[in-house]
């Protein structure tokens, strides 16, 4: 069974190709060399991923993204406006990355990650890191140290607390590859902000054969049917006709009619409840066999915690 490391711990290792639960900003990440196939096979074996299914690579700076991919102008202005942070580009791939990563695409996925352990792992290991979401394929990412050794504990080499996650949505993806830029995940960054950047951007977040993670229709599996609802009442009066649901919000619980009632948000806050989405949906996995949940308006990071609820209701 696998056990918390320090940072000099974790960077051993990786540079000895085992697999390493890593704190990002978004969610906690299953790192592994990027350049070293055995690693990055690991990584596929112990989430029992799908080859078809590529990987984003995590780097230090904007000389890690020119080393293993094509950088672009508009992909460079945009990195330069929002990394370190939950943005992720798709690029056309130099040779150097292989071919598991990218799942046989000539495209790779790179971002440059915010949590501070991240980037010193990042740094002082002078590694580039594939890093998926780590936990089992089709479950919901992991926000804490403690989610990942619950569920990966005997499948990997540690894990390093860096805490919980403080965005708690995993990247947003822009795919530069194509003749204009286009969204292929929607997530941790706002693409009201990236359309600031780039201007208006199409978004096309599914596919049977993703080229860039998260865009299957069934994911974020938290061990319990969730049905999704428009309204506080519709979902209040479904889980009353139905035997020990909970109701998750977003705003206040203040209806006597149900007792098992949860928030993402108290003050609706996005970030908050993008922030809680994931550990919640963890939580209510464990203690009941039905959510009720609440969609959040179609706006900023709603659209996102929207797309993970949607993905999570189709699972079963």
């Amino acid at each position: 069974m696998a056990g918390l490391c320090n940072i000099d711990e974790a960077i051993h290792l990786l540079q000895s190709g085992q697999v390493v639960g890593l704190p990002t900003e978004t969610v906690y990440g299953l790192g592994a060399n990027a350049l070293d196939t055995t690693a990055v096979a690991k990584v596929y074996e112990a989430k029992n991923r799908p080859s078809f299914d590529p990987l984003i690579v995590h780097v230090a700076d904007l000389d890690g993204v020119r080393n293993i991919a094509e950088l672009i102008p508009d992909a460079e202005s945009l990195l330069l406006a929002f990394s370190p942070g939950p943005i992720t580009v798709v690029l056309n791939k130099k040779p150097n990355v292989p071919d598991l990563v990218t799942s046989g695409h000539p495209t790779v996925a790179v971002r440059i990650p915010a949590h501070p352990m991240m980037l010193q792992v990042l740094k002082q290991s002078g590694l580039y890191i594939a890093a998926p979401s780590a936990n089992p394929f089709g479950f919901t990412s992991p926000t804490t140290a403690q989610h990942v050794l619950a569920q990966l504990g005997e499948r990997i080499g540690g894990v390093l607390d860096g805490g919980p996650c403080k965005v708690g949505l995993e990247s947003t993806i822009v795919d530069f590859t194509g003749e204009s830029p286009k969204v292929l995940r929607l997530g941790g960054m706002d693409v009201d902000q990236l359309e600031l950047v780039l201007g208006k951007l199409p978004v096309q977040t599914s596919s049977s054969t993703p080229h860039a993670p998260g865009m299957l229709s069934a994911h974020y599996n938290p061990g319990a049917k969730i049905v999704l609802h428009d309204s506080t009442d519709k979902a209040l009066n479904a889980a009353k006709a139905s035997n020990h649901t909970a109701v998750l919000l977003f705003g206040p619980v203040d209806d006597a009619r149900y007792e098992h009632q949860y928030t993402l948000s108290t003050g609706k806050s996005y970030s908050e409840a993008a922030q809680n989405l994931f550990a919640l949906l963890r939580e209510l996995g464990t203690k009941y066999p039905e959510i009720h949940v609440v969609r959040l308006p179609e706006e900023g990071l709603g659209r996102a915690i929207n797309d993970r609820l949607v993905r999570a209701a189709a699972t079963r």
